[in-house]
């Protein structure tokens, strides 16, 4: 596999699903039955291969996006497995970004559930084609075709079912393909468990007909199959095949299949399905980037004549290797030992050894080209996020937006020896994981790290102690309020000191105005006439971004805000950078305070499933946890509550829904938005925190 595939013959694409629908459990089958494997993994047993890290097999879920190559029918398959809780969606968003394809697997007891929606979405927004796995089959109460209709009502999607299933729970034996109208069963007990059937006479009427409805649906979207089909001629199975293709690849329909993974059923045809119906890197749009210095909209694309140019999307701290840098290569080709230009950062870069990935194993490869996904050694300078081209003919494509932290801990080292390498080590995590932040909190004198949830930092905290050997204490999480503004307001920033000999002169007007939620902050540069030289407007901006790290409330980070600056008086021997960086702090802080400060606080959106006797309690403690409900829905026996919850209110949830229900309920929680705080939670918080700066 070490030979360079023609970019039409490769596929790259992700595994991605709610936590629990079984993504880890397909792709062990599938590198099981495609040679990469010689045994089958079990996440249950602690044994699946893409499940590597110690946490990931202790606690039976997937933590960090493994990726692995493998080959079927001459195609080359670079598979990225990715988390499904929600602590770990930094891993799915970095993902999505280099992939063109993806499986989204559904449980078919439970159909589409909340976290199912978060990564469908996610993907819509890298406008990824995708196959649905409808897994489980075999389980009580699986349902492929209310799974299908979930699929259409749920999630806004065209879902076009191209098998059935043959039998369901005890009975489920296999699939039958619509294409083909044929039949075929999976043999637990054999490796090659694949035997082709006619369709037992029982499904042989609705088969029938889910094929027509199969073909009805495909003319609607194509027109080349329309013509055969308005014309009466019989669609035979390649022009529905490739009619399929054509739309998959389009993103206007999703085609959906079914099984069982757990017990080795439906895995060959779902490959076979990645092959058909998925995109190659050479299908794909050509990916758009600006010009580092000038801006100019640019254009790479997928070939191997082209530039060089590729997208950093993760980074890990190897034991083995040391810092492995994860890259998508978008066109060209770049070999070992070759420099590239990080347009990023400004710097030149030599290209370590390369390697295809396999979970946490390696494979060396000389050169890669155009639509491969590998890692490499040796680049010091390379993050998260950035692009790696020719330097002569520099790019710089889009970067991974990251969502912010919700939650918050302090930690200190249990001895002096820890002291010095927790440093280190929390920047190592951090350069791995942009969604794990760590400050220095002056006036407490405590680092606080932040994280996306409890399980989140709980897993830091664990991976510090066992891979960098780092014993640390950990206070109660906080939750990660934020600042913003309700209306515009201008103040001066004055920061003039002189006494004998050269002094410090920088003033600077700047104006505030609210942006809405999730626009981040904004500077702007009004000023006419050349009020202040131009090289010191970035460090007016410099001081502002500074300044909004701990707002004039409650010390917390300042969003969504535009900042703008009007005006200035500079000193022809007095003024310095330094002067105008503070003079836009001071500025920026004044402004704030009259421009109605408040606080934000995070909101998480909960969907609890619980049986019908339990609905009451589990209501009314959503209710007593300033929780609002959106949504209530029947689901077989269960009733499904989807709630807004402030983070604050969720503290130890999962033990009170466990006491609330006997045990019987089950729920998800992820970060929602950012909403302001009611006055009375407000003012505790505030006093709270300015009673902890006055000690």
């Amino acid at each position: 596999m070490t030979k360079l595939m023609p970019i039409d013959k490769v596929r790259n694409i992700g595994i991605i699903a709610h936590i629990d629908a079984g993504k880890t459990t397909v792709t062990e089958r599938i590198l099981f039955y495609t040679g990469r494997t010689y045994k089958i993994g079990e996440v249950d047993e602690g044994t699946a291969v893409m499940d590597w890290m110690a946490q990931e097999r202790e606690r039976g879920i997937t933590i960090t996006a493994a990726a692995t190559t493998t080959d079927w029918r001459e195609h080359l398959i670079n598979i990225v497995d990715t988390p499904g809780h929600v602590d770990f969606t930094v891993e799915v968003e970095r993902s999505l970004r280099v992939l063109d394809g993806g499986i989204v697997v559904f449980d078919a007891v439970a159909g589409v559930q909340s976290q199912s929606e978060t990564v469908w979405r996610q993907a819509d927004r890298y406008h990824i084609p995708r196959i649905c796995f409808i897994n489980k089959m075999d389980r009580v109460g699986a349902d492929f075709w209310g799974t299908v209709d979930m699929i259409r009502e749920r999630l806004d999607a065209r879902p076009v079912a191209i098998q059935m299933p043959m039998g369901v729970e005890d009975g489920h034996r296999g699939v039958i393909d619509l294409l083909e109208m044929t039949g075929w069963v999976f043999l637990e007990d054999r490796d090659d468990n694949l035997e082709q059937i006619d369709i037992p006479g029982e499904l042989a009427e609705e088969a029938a007909r889910r094929r027509d409805q199969l073909v009805e649906a495909m003319a609607e979207v194509d027109d080349q199959l329309l013509i055969s089909y308005v014309e009466g001629h019989e669609v035979t199975a390649a022009e529905l095949r490739k009619a399929i293709r054509r739309a998959t690849v389009a993103s206007v329909i999703t085609p959906v299949l079914c099984g069982s993974a757990l017990h080795n059923k439906g895995v060959q045809p779902l490959i076979d399905a990645v092959v058909d119906y998925l995109p190659s890197p050479g299908e794909v749009p050509a990916v758009k980037g600006a010009h580092p210095t000038t801006g100019e909209t640019l254009e790479r694309l997928p070939n191997d004549d082209g530039p060089f140019a590729a997208l950093a999307f993760k980074v890990v701290a190897d034991p083995f290797v040391g810092r492995l840098v994860y890259f998508r290569a978008y066109s060209g080709k770049v070999k070992q030992g070759e420099t590239v230009y990080n347009s990023a950062r400004g710097q030149r870069e030599r290209v370590g050894r390369l390697m295809r990935m396999h979970a946490n194993r390696r494979e060396e490869i000389a050169e890669v080209s155009a639509g491969s996904i590998v890692a490499t050694v040796g680049l010091k300078h390379t993050f998260t996020g950035d692009t790696l081209c020719d330097a002569s003919q520099p790019v710089l494509l889009e970067a991974i937006k990251f969502p912010e932290p919700v939650i918050s801990v302090s930690i200190e080292p249990k001895t002096k020896d820890d002291q010095e390498r927790m440093a280190e080590t929390l920047g190592r995590l951090s350069e791995e994981d942009p969604t794990f932040k760590v400050r220095y909190d002056q006036e407490t004198g405590e680092t606080i790290i932040s994280g996306m949830g409890q399980l989140h930092l709980e897993i830091i905290v664990d991976r510090m102690l066992r891979e960098f050997n780092v014993e640390a204490h950990v206070g109660r999480p906080e939750v990660a309020y934020k600042e913003t503004i309700n209306r515009p307001a201008k103040a001066e920033g004055r920061f003039v000191r002189q006494t004998g000999g050269r002094g410090q002169f920088g003033v600077a007007w700047l104006e505030v105005e609210p942006q809405p939620r999730g626009t981040g902050f904004k500077f702007g540069d009004n000023t006419v006439g050349g009020t202040i030289p131009k090289e010191f407007i970035p460090s007016v901006e410099k001081g502002v971004r500074q300044a909004l790290e701990t707002g004039v409330l409650a010390n917390y980070p300042v969003i969504d805000v535009h900042v703008a600056l009007v005006d200035g008086q500079y000193h022809a021997v007095d003024s310095s950078a330094f002067a105008f960086e503070m003079a836009g702090s001071l500025g920026v802080q004044e402004a704030l305070k009259q421009a109605a400060p408040v606080l934000l606080e995070p909101i998480m959106k909960v969907e609890v499933a619980t049986p019908e006797q339990f609905f009451g309690e589990v209501l009314g403690d959503i209710t007593a946890r300033r929780g609002h409900v959106a949504e209530v829905d029947h689901r077989g026996h269960l009733r499904v509550i989807s709630a807004l919850i402030p983070l604050a209110e969720t503290f130890g949830y999962a033990t009170d829904v466990r006491s609330l229900t006997q045990g019987r309920a089950t729920h998800t929680m992820e970060f929602d938005h950012y909403q302001e705080v009611p006055q009375s939670v407000a003012e505790t918080i505030v006093g709270r925190v300015r009673g902890v700066v006055r000690r």
